[in-house]
């Protein structure tokens, strides 16, 4: 067994906040809210390696990666939401539920060497799709569990939510 990765995350899932925030980012207005705020998170993110992130007082678990451009060959930094799973990280390309795949699901596609950083800490990962029908129904299952929203992220689209397995390369 390798070695379990960090997981860092305050404030509750259950509070009224929480309940309030999740509801209102189920909305399309609410998806349009967050997309426009995650550059300053990115940045706080970044700033703080990973400890701290503007949806950590309502127990949202986000992780920083960074992928290499597929095209620019740059590093492209993302805040996403994962599922925790011990020595395992998952993440999923929701894009708020939008008809296209979010870029970074591409570019991990395209180099599956990324990084994450995460409660201080910056790890190598290497980036393996979820293809098993099954499987990705059982990781899609402990998102919509972790945040509720991911169930209305997937009646917005008729695309395959891409789903990715992190571990420590």
């Amino acid at each position: 067994m390798s070695t379990q990765f960090p997981d860092r995350r305050w404030g509750s899932r259950t509070s009224l906040l929480s309940r309030a925030m999740v509801s209102f980012a189920a909305t399309r207005p609410g998806s349009l809210l967050i997309r426009k705020l995650t550059p300053l998170d990115r940045k706080l993110l970044v700033r703080t390696a990973g400890r701290y992130t503007m949806l950590g007082p309502v127990g949202a678990p986000v992780v920083l990666v960074t992928a290499r451009g597929r095209k620019s060959g740059q590093p492209r930094l993302s805040p996403l939401l994962y599922v925790h799973g011990g020595d395992t990280l998952y993440v999923i390309g929701s894009n708020f539920g939008q008809s296209s795949h979010p870029a970074w699901t591409a570019n991990l596609l395209a180099d599956p060497e990324a990084t994450v950083t995460l409660a201080g800490e910056r790890i190598p990962v290497r980036a393996t799709l979820i293809e098993d029908p099954a499987r990705k129904e059982e990781i899609f299952a402990d998102f919509v569990e972790s945040v509720k929203v991911y169930a209305t992220y997937r009646t917005r689209t008729t695309r395959d939510m891409r789903i990715f397995a992190l571990t420590r390369s």
